[in-house]
């Protein structure tokens, strides 16, 4: 049997649920309409405000006097190396130097036994002067019978064989004569002095060894180290520039520790070696520093710096303003409104940290040095508190006076 309240309750269903979704609808229609005001007074509040500035620090574009220089490793050489070895036989009897000691040439170095070579320089002295007796007697002889072979009073062969004697005798003394040099030179050769001026190493043998002639290993090695030398490498391509600064005068070299952070000495450029080595494409150069507090040391590698000359008036900017770029070298130029532009740049040489520039720039300029990567051009930047760090070219050192090697 059908329940007369059916149909009733089925239409307030249908109505509740469409009551439901006319609301679920509403909400959504509203939620979208909230998110496309905002979403548009974002924009609207965006466009309002103005980009913000990149913070850079910046410098100013500069005329000076730039010096111009080329960077070169190698390694210290002495200016004269000696290893000091015996030339005779015999007992090492005393040492005359402090192990790096300075020594003045012609100081002692080492002495060995004399006695020896005393002996055989008196013995020679002695078989000298017993020839030189014979030789004096034969000569009165030969005198008598040149009075006498005139007179028929003796035979011509007897006056040729005396004549023979004398020549015989005279050989003979001069070969005495050769004899006791070499044997004053032996004995010299047992006093071993030092033959430049130098510092000594280690000592290689004690007093009271057997030292001989034959041996290898030596004494001691004295190395000239006031002035000293310093063999570097540069390209190929730098060496017209390097001969053109020889022939105008003195090229003054520096020498720089390998972080270039500490000035050694200053010294003068020597020479360009007289080949190229192929498989690297560079040339060695020689180097000679005075290197009177000691600084440097045979076998050290540091690094050169050559001054090849000095450009007077030329606009410079720090490296790091340099800019490379699809289209070229360039930098980024702050104007007046504080906004930058990509200024395209034709650039010179650089010495140390500055880079002269040829062409797009003027004096007074101010280009960025940081936070390039940042930046297009139109960006709004802001400069840092040490902004417009001012340039300062190095100065070129003065020519050092002209070493000499004490030995030659």
């Amino acid at each position: 049997m059908n329940n007369p309240l059916q149909p009733s309750l089925r239409f307030s269903q249908m109505s509740r649920t469409r009551t439901v979704m006319l609301g679920a609808a509403v909400v959504i229609v509203g939620l979208i309409a909230w998110r496309s005001h905002a979403a548009s007074k974002a924009g609207a509040d965006g466009h309002a405000k103005a980009p913000v500035a990149v913070r850079v620090d910046t410098a100013t574009a500069k005329t000076t006097d730039v010096p111009i220089y080329l960077a070169g490793l190698g390694a210290v050489q002495a200016f004269y190396t000696v290893k000091i070895t015996a030339r005779v036989d015999g007992e090492l009897q005393k040492i005359g130097f402090v192990e790096g000691e300075t020594l003045k040439k012609g100081a002692l170095i080492a002495q060995i036994d004399p006695r020896p070579y005393q002996a055989a320089l008196d013995q020679a002295l002695a078989v000298k002067a017993k020839d030189s007796a014979q030789l004096q007697s034969a000569q009165q002889d030969l005198q008598r019978y040149t009075v006498l072979a005139p007179e028929d009073l003796t035979s011509k062969q007897t006056f040729d064989a005396q004549r023979a004697l004398v020549a015989e005798l005279q050989a003979q003394v001069k070969g005495d004569e050769a004899t006791i040099e070499n044997a004053r030179t032996q004995l010299a050769y047992t006093t071993i002095t030092a033959p430049i001026d130098g510092r000594t190493g280690i000592r290689l043998v004690d007093p009271g060894n057997i030292v001989h002639a034959t041996d290898t290993a030596g004494i001691v090695v004295l190395t000239q180290v006031q002035p000293i030398s310093f063999i570097f490498t540069l390209p190929e391509d730098e060496l017209p520039a390097v001969s053109r600064a020889l022939a105008a005068g003195p090229v003054v070299v520096a020498a720089l520790s390998r972080d270039e952070k500490t000035e050694f000495d200053h010294g003068t450029l020597a020479l360009i070696d007289n080949q190229i080595d192929q498989t690297t494409g560079t040339a060695r150069l020689k180097a000679t520093f005075p290197n009177t507090k000691n600084q440097l040391w045979p076998g050290e590698f540091i690094n050169a710096r050559v001054l090849l000359e000095t450009a007077h008036n030329a606009l410079v900017i720090p490296s790091n303003a340099v800019q490379r770029g699809p289209d070229g070298v360039f930098t980024y130029v702050v104007k007046a409104d504080a906004t930058v532009e990509a200024r395209p740049l034709q650039i010179g040489a650089e010495s140390g940290a500055l880079t002269v520039v040829a062409k797009g720039l003027n004096d007074g300029e101010i280009v960025v040095t940081s936070n390039q990567y940042r930046l297009q051009p139109g960006a709004a930047v802001r400069t840092s508190t040490n902004a417009s760090v001012p340039i300062r070219a190095a100065a070129a050192p003065k020519t050092p006076p002209a070493a000499t090697g004490g030995g030659a």
